[in-house]
């Protein structure tokens, strides 16, 4: 899943993508309200973390044009001020969930969890299956038939992807825009690597080498 953090504090912003990048998520950055609002108006992001004190244009415009446009991607909003008033205010605009700095990681991890959940909920089912594998994507497990698959951070992040658009070719460029991010400029063979682990894994057959298209997720014969 790919996220979106506009925040002006830039070790702060730089951090928390440092973590979510862990967490196996696709992080872009950007310090700016009116930059944050034209990428986020993209249609790219799962979920945006999104500071209210921020230079050309506040988190609470920015949000509200976000829904003012019909975008209903999931807002987590941070900010150093603290009362119900700026809360109320974060939510009126049409924000998910409100974080005051400072903040705990692990809490801001919980909540992100949370609201990719509510999310996968309203859109549907969030287990993906192809054949006997079901790729849960709200609870981040992998099973194929009864047995469950292990699976790393980034292990998980390519499988979903490729879950996601089981029996297409999905390309490299792909791969790397949605499980890593823009700026990656490390060896695109990086994917290869992957996709390697995961033919281990669950099974060479499940993952086809399309040559110079891309790879596609079937189901096991």
């Amino acid at each position: 899943m790919r996220l979106l953090i506009v925040e002006d504090e830039k070790r702060l912003a730089l951090s928390l993508a440092a973590g979510l990048t862990a967490e196996g998520y696709a992080v872009d950055v950007v310090h700016d309200g009116l930059e944050g609002l034209h990428r986020a108006a993209e249609g790219v992001h799962d979920l945006v973390v999104l500071d209210i004190m921020l230079p050309g244009m506040n988190g609470y415009r920015v949000c509200a044009a976000l829904r003012a446009a019909g975008h209903d991607v999931p807002i987590l909003m941070l900010t150093a001020k603290d009362g119900e008033y700026d809360e109320a205010e974060g939510l009126d605009t049409g924000a998910d969930d409100y974080l005051t700095k400072p903040f705990s990681y692990v809490v801001l991890v919980a909540r992100v969890k949370a609201l990719l959940r509510r999310r996968g909920r309203a859109g549907g089912s969030p287990v993906l299956a192809v054949g006997d594998l079901r790729v849960d994507t709200a609870a981040r497990r992998v099973f194929c038939g009864e047995d469950e698959a292990t699976l790393t951070a980034k292990e998980f992040a390519v499988l979903e992807q490729l879950a996601t658009r089981a029996g297409e070719v999905v390309g490299k460029p792909d791969i790397l825009e949605h499980v890593w991010d823009f700026a990656y400029e490390g060896d695109p063979n990086i994917v290869e690597v992957y996709i390697s682990s995961l033919r281990r894994k669950l099974g060479a057959a499940r993952i086809q080498t399309v040559r110079g298209a891309g790879y596609r997720l079937v189901a096991a014969s």
